[in-house]
């Protein structure tokens, strides 16, 4: 590991030589060379999040097996990992093709075809010296694809360059591919999913499958999407998930990395608040922190979120869409730190994500990296515990939560604005304001479980999360409250704040005074509950002195509000 506090972080860079030669941190991954080697597949696919350190992976295994400049691409190398093993007289044995999709995003197929053409042309260009030893026929079929012609059979591109690669070396040819699936999920959400998936079962296909030209392939992407479809017969291939512990170390930032690097940058007494926020993946039965996060933390020394700020999510919010009344039990568990026991896979494809929306939505979050394993994974178990692993995905599962079941995101800085001040009529005012204008969030028959509103208050009160240590169902006193928020900085004199709830549901209809009347009644036991199982006592302990204790009482949409300070 290149170790030097005064090194630069590479934000954004996942160029290897890049890298390297601008002395950036850099956390040493050379050995998953020599893993991949040892593997003995042809085909290789490793599925994991966004910004866990593939693109950089897919730049490293280029410029350490290209034939192409080896001699330059050889001292990138020297004093790292890779340099001590035997595999290290691989470096620069073969010709490579890498490809990468990562930044593909096409509002139709015609476009994205526009788009897979220049990103072929490139590569073409990359290589035109090739020429040098064909015959008129190849010369004419090379220089068509870098004019980009119709006449190409674009599907055929790649195994094409991989014979005359061949040809000009005599050596088998390296395939990478970085975000293989990115095309492929971009046209699911936008409607043009069948045009695409038919193009790249040929294009894959057709340079990975029975190609005599092939030494290795190596691709990486999100999920395993549609094996039987896009890998059709592909009996070389080994697919290592999240749920495998081979290659784990290679993909993100391991726990000793974490700690060697926050010395490196004098932040050790930041350590535990950097598991809080950016540990907590378990991928196999190893720890791995989020190498985006990590690495932007270092640079800036700010613990708030930064992976959830990257592109992508375009998926994951148009199921959220389609289901958001079937999951919202289980999206209010999430958000309370609880975990949820559901089926996972690695087969996903989206035929049977629409076959069964509700079962596989939680797969999809799984495989994207917004869920984690909350126990080590057992091969024979069809079901486990999933879990929100850390507090920056936390907060972005608060924010999608008012995104995806409330359309006015402007009332809730109101709401959450007058709560942090204890301005209580205020804070009626704009929550009867955001219960009136989302009325589809409730169901018709107008009763509902107190789990519900406990959902939808932590859904709300979670966006003060920078200023407050918020808790729910928590132990204090002589039982457990329903809400509490804790100020982070005690000095500033903030109220610390208990919210306890409840839920009427009604038999028969009332008229509104005893509503009213009933409502009220609630808010003052859920008062004296706050009172007298003591649950402020939690803050008095953490020196708190001002305290702001407030019951609220649902029917329906129909709600009201009591309130006591000390």
């Amino acid at each position: 590991m290149r170790s030097n506090k005064k090194v630069k972080l590479p934000v954004g860079i996942s160029d290897f030589k890049d890298v390297i030669e601008n002395n950036y941190y850099y956390f040493d991954k050379t050995k998953f060379i020599e893993n991949i080697l040892e593997d003995g597949s042809k085909v290789k696919l490793f599925t994991r999040p966004r910004r866990f350190g593939k693109t950089l992976n897919i730049s490293m295994l280029k410029y350490f097996f290209n034939v192409k400049n080896k001699d330059e691409n050889k001292k990138l190398f020297e004093n790292l990992e890779i340099s001590k093993s035997e595999y290290f007289e691989k470096q620069g044995n073969y010709p490579v093709i890498s490809i990468s999709f990562r930044n593909y995003g096409e509002e139709n197929w015609d476009d994205g075809l526009k788009t897979i053409k220049g990103i072929l042309k490139r590569v073409y260009a990359e290589y035109k010296f090739l020429t040098e030893k064909m015959d008129d026929i190849e010369i004419e079929e090379f220089n068509s694809v870098r004019r980009g012609l119709d006449s190409v059979e674009w599907e055929a591109s790649l195994i094409n360059l991989s014979k005359y690669l061949y040809e000009y070396y005599g050596k088998k040819v390296v395939v990478l591919i970085d975000e293989y699936d990115q095309p492929i999920i971009d046209s699911y959400v936008k409607g043009y999913y069948d045009k695409a998936i038919s193009f790249f079962k040929s294009f894959y296909g057709l340079v990975l499958k029975d190609n005599e030209y092939l030494e290795m392939g190596v691709m990486t992407g999100i999920l395993r999407v549609a094996k039987e479809n896009i890998f059709s017969g592909l009996n070389n291939l080994e697919v290592h998930t999240i749920l495998d512990s081979e290659f784990t170390e290679y993909f993100g930032v391991m726990e000793n990395e974490v700690e060697n690097s926050l010395k490196d940058f004098e932040l050790e007494y930041e350590l535990d608040d950097v598991q809080k926020w950016y540990n907590g993946y378990l991928f196999g039965n190893r720890k791995v922190y989020n190498p985006w996060s990590i690495i932007n933390f270092l640079k800036r020394g700010k613990l708030k979120p930064y992976w959830v700020n990257t592109s992508g999510n375009g998926l994951i919010k148009l199921y959220l869409q389609k289901l958001k009344n079937e999951i919202f039990e289980d999206f209010s568990k999430l958000l309370n730190k609880e975990s949820i026991f559901k089926r996972i896979n690695d087969n996903m494809t989206f035929g049977n994500l629409e076959a069964n929306f509700e079962k596989n939505i939680w797969n999809l979050f799984f495989h994207s990296g917004y869920l984690t394993l909350a126990e080590e994974y057992e091969e024979n178990k069809e079901e486990t515990y999933l879990k929100i692993p850390n507090e920056e995905i936390l907060k972005m599962f608060s924010e999608m939560f008012i995104e995806i079941y409330f359309e006015n995101y402007e009332n809730f800085w109101s709401l959450t604005n007058a709560l942090k001040k204890g301005d209580i009529d205020k804070f009626k005012l704009e929550l009867n304001k955001v219960l009136i204008e989302n009325a589809g969030v409730f169901d018709v028959n107008g009763n509902y479980k107190e789990q519900f509103y406990h959902g939808l208050m932590l859904g709300l009160v979670l966006m003060l999360k920078n200023e407050y240590e918020i808790v729910s169902n928590g132990f204090a006193g002589k039982g457990r409250y329903d809400l509490l928020l804790k100020p982070k900085n005690i000095l500033k004199g903030k109220e610390g704040i208990i919210i306890e709830l409840k839920a009427l549901n009604m038999a028969k209809k009332l008229d509104k005074d005893k509503i009213k009347a009933k409502l009220e009644n609630e808010c003052e036991i859920a008062l004296n509950q706050i009172d007298e199982k003591e649950y402020g006592s939690i803050l008095k302990n953490a020196g708190i002195e001002r305290m702001l204790k407030i019951g609220i009482a649902f029917l329906g949409k129909e709600f009201e509000i009591k309130f006591r300070r000390e």
